[in-house]
């Protein structure tokens, strides 16, 4: 078990990321469309606690977030390979801390994420108009919003998993 996956209110995080997607607050939304709260939570979880656990809690994110929107599409992959990712580049020295890398890791992220998901709906023979409108603003305000929501968490969790590597 990881050093962050001890700790249970860090674990159960998790939840406020499906909370916040369906909450959507009004004031963190671009042309309608929220951030990806799921990248902005993933990302400080793998950099700290490594890829095992990004892609394990990517696959959690993945299930919560596919069981609140029924239908073909899906996030899973894209989310585990995400965790995965970045937990690789998070166990590498030195330490990703610069709020311009996690605004940029951010942004390809999301970018990746709903690239998948306009794919997933071309290849359904779904609407695709709104899922460009949708990738966007979703890279775009997912990127704006990551330096700051980002760096507030790796903090915290360095903190408090202070024997991890990052």
């Amino acid at each position: 078990m990881s050093g962050l996956a001890r700790q249970r209110w860090t674990l159960a995080t998790v939840l406020l990321v499906p909370l916040l997607v369906l909450a959507a607050p009004p004031p963190l939304q671009l042309a309608g469309v929220p951030p990806s709260w799921a990248v902005l939570w993933l990302l400080p979880w793998a950099l700290v606690d490594g890829p095992l656990s990004g892609a394990l809690l990517g696959v959690v994110l993945g299930l919560l977030l596919d069981g609140l929107h029924p239908g073909p599409l899906t996030q899973l992959p894209v989310l585990a390979l995400l965790g995965w990712w970045w937990g690789r580049l998070g166990s590498r020295r030195p330490p990703i801390e610069r709020s311009f890398s996690l605004g940029l890791l951010a942004l390809l992220g999301t970018a990746l994420l709903g690239a998948s998901l306009a794919l997933q709906q071309l290849l359904w023979g779904l609407s695709s108009a709104a899922a460009v409108h949708t990738l966007l603003a979703q890279t775009l305000l997912t990127g704006l919003l990551a330096p700051m929501l980002c760096s507030l968490q790796l903090l915290l969790w360095r903190q408090l998993a202070p024997g991890l590597r990052s």
